[in-house]
């Protein structure tokens, strides 16, 4: 299905967001407001700015606590987190993975995220590919974890 830009991408299971794009150099970008600039417009990237826009407008999430592709250090490898959400403490809380919407959330997928929480012990993940979302909370107390049926507002984190 084409959208309104002219790229050829599934419909989401999110919200239509407002993106700015714009042809640079052969290619396709996107503004990313988190990231403050723009960035190749990906099958991912496209996951990634209706999820965000979807947390900051639909769910509540303060932008000023959302980062994008946060590096982390992982098993003496760089790594980048897609999304972290933090908190007020500027503590991790929450780490979310995109996949391009062709992507199966598979148990592989979701080990990758759970690799990168071995470093950053946030107690929310996420993996998206745009038409499903796995979300998992994570009672670090307990040693135990619940899936959960939808993305939390923020105000219930």
């Amino acid at each position: 299905m084409k959208n309104d830009i002219g790229l050829s991408y599934p419909p989401l299971n999110l919200p239509p967001a407002d993106l700015r794009t714009e042809q640079t150099k052969g290619s396709m970008t996107v503004f990313d407001p988190l990231r403050r600039r723009h960035v190749r417009l990906t099958p991912e990237e496209w996951v990634r700015q209706h999820f965000t826009s979807f947390l900051i407008h639909h769910k509540g999430y303060p932008s000023g606590l959302l980062g994008n592709e946060v590096s982390l250090t992982l098993n003496g490898m760089s790594r980048r987190c897609d999304s972290v959400l933090y908190g007020l403490d500027r503590q991790p809380r929450m780490i979310i993975e995109y996949k391009a919407p062709t992507v199966a959330l598979t148990q592989k997928v979701f080990d990758q995220i759970w690799h990168y929480n071995m470093v950053m012990r946030v107690e929310w993940l996420i993996v998206s590919n745009g038409l499903q979302h796995i979300v998992c909370h994570l009672y670090k107390e307990k040693g135990t974890y619940t899936f959960l049926a939808e993305v939390p507002d923020y105000n219930r984190l």
